[in-house]
């Protein structure tokens, strides 16, 4: 299929490569930044802003991160690349963490009313507004597919399976409620994934360490598994990788979007505060989304289904409710990531129609969100999936360049 080879292409070994050697450069440069998270949040965490809270700032931001991708993706690595992809998955969001630092400490300190996120960096920072168009584009485009339309197709594929629930009832449902919320701009997404996320994150958590303590003593087992696979390069993807590094890396990079953009779009929110306030509380999303939300449906998938089914392991613990608690955690999830990359897609579609339209943008973006309740987004995944490379390509490069050439940012 043409999509598949376009979105292999773009997510080849190249820009893998180029992500996981910023990771790695930035760690370097920033002396393990990461290791000292905690004592500098203690520092520097405490926000100053008088416009969007702190709190529905992260939550925001953790929204859009922490869709479908956290209870699916996380078992189908697991499914796809074995045990051992979880300590991949672990390795890109380590890296990934120094990486968004990064990205909202340029963002904060170009950002404006005007430009925000990596349109501000790269249009003032790198002095290239070509590439903040492409840029911009891209999220449009990633925004209204991944999303919107392919985070609601997953969440009512999975209502299909436990109702009889009408599909163009739930659309329209759909419509109305993400139109209601995303018409309050930024400090109403905010107040809804403030609500929202941490419920549906905490219950979640629970369901998990529930199974996870039933079946206790395979736990020993299941880690020794994820170190031991990690490094059998037996079943290689091109004789140079095995499933397992190529497999966590994608995944934990499409989970945790360090390096996408998106993060510091979300961060620009929150005014009157400081670079390091902002580059803290995104290492500590990534950190939560990844090393904890994945790794919790990881295990937790391993030590309660053959299958790597989340909703089976879940009955271990929840018995015949395990479907429906799972339909509701995805419809959550998912409803938070798609509220809050409407933030990240109307900055985007601002910045190329100079402010017009948004009225016009927030019905289309309302209208593809319900589409996914009827339409099958497999082609969807893959288009989105083609533009967030694209994305990560633009954003990686302009902070290559602003590293060497704006050298004080980072110190």
């Amino acid at each position: 299929m043409i999509l598949e080879k376009i979105n292999n292409f773009v997510w080849g070994n190249g820009l893998v490569f180029l992500l996981m050697f910023t990771g790695v450069f930035l760690t370097t440069k920033l002396k393990l930044i990461q290791l000292r998270l905690p004592f500098l949040m203690k520092k520097h965490g405490k926000s100053q802003n008088s416009g969007l809270s702190q709190f529905k700032t992260v939550c925001m931001s953790l929204g859009t991160a922490m869709g479908t991708g956290n209870i699916v993706g996380a078992a189908s690595a697991v499914a796809v690349g074995g045990a051992g992809a979880i300590f991949w998955m672990w390795i890109s969001a380590f890296l990934g963490m120094a990486v968004v630092y990064a990205e909202n400490i340029f963002s904060a300190k170009y950002s404006n009313d005007e430009l925000k996120g990596p349109m501000a960096y790269l249009t003032k920072g790198v002095g290239n507004p070509l590439m903040a168009l492409f840029f911009a584009i891209f999220c449009v485009c990633a925004s209204l597919g991944m999303g919107s339309m392919a985070q609601i197709s997953v969440f009512t594929e999975a209502l299909g399976q436990c109702t009889d629930f009408s599909p163009v009832l739930a659309a329209v449902i759909i419509f109305a409620a993400v139109w209601l919320v995303i018409q309050g701009g930024g400090q109403r997404i905010g107040a809804a994934a403030q609500y929202l996320l941490p419920t549906a994150s905490i219950v979640y958590a629970a369901a998990c360490i529930g199974v996870i303590a039933l079946n206790f003593s395979d736990i020993p087992q299941i880690f020794n598994s994820i170190f031991s696979e990690a490094f059998n390069f037996r079943s290689a993807a091109g004789g140079t990788a095995g499933y397992a590094v190529s497999i966590g890396i994608r995944r934990g990079l499409f989970s945790n979007e360090a390096g996408l953009g998106s993060s510091p779009i979300l961060h620009s929110a929150a005014e009157d505060t400081t670079p390091e306030t902002q580059g803290l509380w995104s290492m500590f999303e990534v950190f939560f989304d990844t090393i904890v939300c994945c790794t919790l449906t990881a295990v937790t998938v391993l030590c309660g289904s053959d299958n790597f089914s989340p909703a089976e392991a879940i009955s271990t613990f929840l018995g015949d409710f395990s479907d429906i608690f799972i339909t509701a955690e995805l419809g959550i999830f998912s409803f938070c990531t798609v509220i809050g990359w409407y933030y990240c897609g109307m900055t985007a579609f601002k910045h190329i129609f100079k402010g017009k339209y948004i009225g016009g943008f927030a019905v289309l973006y309302a209208a593809t969100a319900a589409c996914g309740a009827i339409f099958s987004a497999e082609s969807i995944w893959l288009i989105s999936d083609i533009f967030n490379g694209l994305m990560a390509f633009i954003n990686i490069t302009g902070l290559l360049i602003l590293i060497f050439t704006d050298k004080k940012a980072l110190q």
